[in-house]
């Protein structure tokens, strides 16, 4: 990486920064692409149509309702190539723009490679440990009686874990990939029209979201495909297909590990550069933001593109796949204990939503189209109105979509009427997820009184403006938990009231129930993915205007554009953690069933009046807080360093502050780049080994107690508690991090003294100790919270 970075040739600084060094010194392409790329195009076509021909065979022989969603995902991964075409057909502006364009490729796609190296290791160790772990615990009833040994077991459960793994990277890979390519055409674009390079960036991000979501479900559905057809499903003495979607507990597990360190490395990378960057350049030596005289602005630039756009495509990916897993295992156990005649369309239903989820995100993301007034001085309405139109547009659909899914899968003769409950349940889930954006737009956005509100503490001093914020982030947890709270037990309730009834005749629907509703939640992800992607492009067009040394005006429209990006990546972040307690809650449940299952004793309720349980609750809190100041902290190391070598160029280098010697790029990058990856590893590991760790020294305690399940209720207990703190926590984070951005924001348009003014100085001091709030602790727990969900349900076992 340093190698990459440092031994460019810099060249002689001119007079103003007008170039930028090729940084570029062996190829960026993956290995896998340049293979196939040297393949003949023939060969090539008949191998993807044996591929395909493959794959729809198996998902023939497993449901129709497979081969509806293999077409749909193919339909998208079709128009996210015509988006991706569109938007590279686009010019990459004069050659000061695109040289500055592929220092931050090279930077980004360096940093990449390295980073997903170490993160593939250690997937690789982990894989071993579950596959050890499985070929040793125990078999449960179920299994045994269907022929399904230890060995089998472990094998799909170790192939799904890593198979997750490897779309989730793939998914981050794409999200950076369309970033680094799309931000200088959107920066020329803004030369022409603030229409065109909205459309741009929404362009760029609906690629990356189309073909993350349809990586999600597609992979779901083979791997559901090959296991039904491999294990021969619901023949005689073969596996029942209601127990299958826990064989796909891994394939989560896999997704959730590498966003999780994606997640962590990327924001670490990113908001310790931004830091040490405004620190020194907008503090100390009073230089605008992206200033080309600034050592650590190509750091900043690039880590916009591998915390925010990498980390959450593996993020988002993650997030889609946890929650249809554990909806499918909700909908498959419960059309068990009501004997459905035909379960499939209760365990099939989440990958039916997710598919109209493609159709319908696709129809938003083109309804934002480009206008008809040219010319920078054309400012077209206000970006985050486009941005909502196109939202409303993709929910008006998905109320219909998922009113017609539940009606299509979810009819059952023994309950005639259970479909429209389910279908309320969905509706609970789309207001939910409108009601969460309405909320962290206020919280977020300076057209709202919050906001504005801190920027008018700046006026008084860096503490009044730290106190002003943390006081809003603490505020902002209230609506969205008494939103949550109201959508879990409002769809809890229309579940348990749709006649399904188990064999004793007890209503059986509510989990199931919020469940669906939580399909309506995520029924626009991708149109939401879309909105989060946007943010950075957008970001990064900025930094290349003002590198490039554009003129004023044009720097107004990214500037512009960057406010709203801050606005929908926060948005973005609180529609993650609503999804992620929804989620977290139905996992949890399945972790329930799946003790019950191997304790062959039945497991409803967790007792914190036990000393032993409470003690877990209580570590379960602790791990939150601990995981969220080791994430912060790492930041902080990361940002002196920079913030060190910054001052030390200026002091060395006079001449850098009169455009008379070049600042070292290079290397702030490769001291943001080798601290990040290092500094990622302690938090992480902290998630992975606390739960397993914790639920096998409760184990051998409850062993020489006499009670054999202390150590998985001790695990349940660290869920609950860890879900609850977790969730409040990244509400906390996100918003607070994201007003003190957007406060720093509004100033600079002019107001309270504007740019360099004492007041805009303390919103800068706000801003610096809210990047590590918003990008790097906040986001890493609702990928911590699911991530605790899906390896307590693998690692169940070793709990008894």
């Amino acid at each position: 990486m340093e190698e990459d970075v440092e031994g460019g040739n810099l060249g002689p600084y001119q007079e103003k920064l007008r170039t930028f060094p090729n940084m570029r010194t062996k190829p960026q392409t993956p290995w896998i692409i340049q293979l196939l790329m040297g393949i003949n195009v023939r060969v090539l076509l008949i191998l993807l149509l044996l591929v395909f021909g493959g794959i729809f065979y198996i998902g023939a022989s497993t449901s129709p309702v497979i081969v509806f969603v293999f077409t749909v995902c193919i339909v998208s991964f079709l128009l996210s190539i015509f988006l991706a075409k569109w938007v590279l057909s686009k010019d990459e502006g004069p050659p000061e723009m695109a040289e500055i364009s592929d220092a931050i490729r090279d930077g980004a796609e360096g940093f990449f490679r390295t980073q997903y190296g170490s993160i593939s290791k250690m997937a690789i160790l982990l894989a071993f440990l579950i596959l050890f772990i499985y070929l040793f615990r125990n078999s449960t009833p179920q299994q045994e009686s269907s022929g399904l040994g230890r060995s089998t077991s472990a094998y799909i459960t170790v192939a799904s874990f890593l198979l997750g793994a490897i779309c989730s990277g793939i998914a981050g890979y794409i999200g950076m990939w369309v970033s680094v390519r799309a931000n200088v055409r959107v920066s020329s674009a803004a030369r022409r029209s603030a229409r065109e390079a909205l459309q741009i960036a929404v362009r760029a991000g609906g690629f990356s979201a189309l073909v993350v979501v349809g990586m999600a479900v597609v992979g779901i559905s083979v791997l559901y495909a090959v296991l039904y057809v491999g294990l021969g499903v619901d023949t005689p003495g073969g596996v029942k297909v209601t127990e299958l979607p826990l064989l796909l507990v891994g394939y989560g597990f896999g997704a959730s590990f590498v966003a999780l360190f994606a997640q962590l490395g990327g924001g670490i990378y990113t908001k310790a550069a931004d830091v040490g960057a405004d620190l020194v350049g907008k503090v100390e030596q009073g230089i605008p933001e992206d200033d080309p005289r600034n050592p650590a602005v190509i750091a900043d630039l690039v880590g916009d593109n591998v915390g925010d756009c990498a980390a959450r495509g593996a993020d988002l990916f993650e997030s889609i796949a946890a929650e249809i897993i554990s909806a499918m295992i909700l909908g498959g156990t419960m059309a068990n204990h009501c004997k459905i005649e035909d379960p499939s369309g209760f365990i099939l239903f989440p990958l039916v939503v997710h598919s109209f989820d493609l159709v319908v995100s696709s129809v938003g993301i083109l309804s934002i189209g480009g206008s008809s007034k040219a010319g920078v001085k054309a400012i077209m309405e206000d970006p985050m109105e486009i941005l909502q139109k196109g939202y409303s547009v993709s929910i008006v659909l998905a109320v219909i979509a998922f009113v017609a899914s539940t009606r299509w899968m979810l009819y059952t003769e023994q309950a005639p009427s259970a479909w429209l409950n389910f279908a309320l349940c969905g509706l609970v889930g789309i207001m939910t997820a409108y009601v969460f954006v309405w909320i962290t737009k206020y919280y977020t956005d300076y057209k709202h009184g919050p906001v504005r509100a801190l920027a008018l503490s700046s006026s008084t001093g860096h503490g009044t403006n730290i106190i002003a914020g943390v006081s809003l982030g603490l505020e902002s947890t209230a609506l969205p938990v008494l939103v949550i709270s109201v959508s879990i037990i409002s769809a809890f309730w229309l579940g348990q009231t749709s006649g399904l009834l188990d064999e004793s005749g007890h209503p059986t629907g509510g989990l199931f129930g919020t469940a669906v509703a939580t399909m309506g939640m995520l029924s626009t992800a991708a149109y939401i993915l879309t909105m989060d992607m946007f943010g950075p492009i957008a970001d990064n067009a900025g930094g290349i205007v003002e590198m490039s040394q554009q003129p004023e005006s044009v720097r107004e429209i990214t500037d512009v554009l960057d406010a709203v990006g801050n606005t929908t990546k926060a948005t973005t972040k609180g529609f993650a953690i609503g999804s992620a307690a929804l989620a977290s809650f139905l996992l949890f449940s399945a972790y329930m069933d799946e003790v019950a299952a191997f304790a062959h004793e039945p497991f409803k309720q967790v007792d914190i009046a036990i000393p032993e349980v409470f003690v877990g609750g209580l570590l379960g809190s602790m791990l939150i807080f601990v995981f969220s100041a080791w994430a912060c902290s790492a930041v902080g190391r990361t940002a002196q360093e920079v913030v060190t070598e910054v001052r030390r160029q200026f002091i060395e280098r006079p001449g850098i502050m009169d455009y008379k010697e070049r600042p070292d790029y290079g290397r702030c990058v490769a001291i943001v780049a080798s601290a990040s990856l290092r500094e990622m590893i302690k938090p992480g590991a902290l998630a992975i080994v606390s739960p397993i760790a914790i639920g096998f020294i409760f184990r051998i305690l409850g062993h020489y107690t006499g009670h054999p399940l202390l150590g998985a209720k001790v695990v349940a207990a660290l869920l609950m508690f860890a879900t609850v703190s977790g969730i409040l926590m990244a509400l906390f984070l996100n918003t607070a991090g994201g007003a003190w951005d957007n406060a720093k924001k509004y100033i600079e348009t002019g107001v309270l003294g504007g740019k360099g003014s004492e007041c805009h100085k303390a919103a800068v001091t706000g801003d610096t100790v809210g990047d590590p709030f918003k990008d790097t602790a906040g986001p890493s727990l609702h990928v911590l919270i699911k991530m605790l969900s899906t390896i307590t349900l693998v690692m169940a076992p070793i709990f008894l």
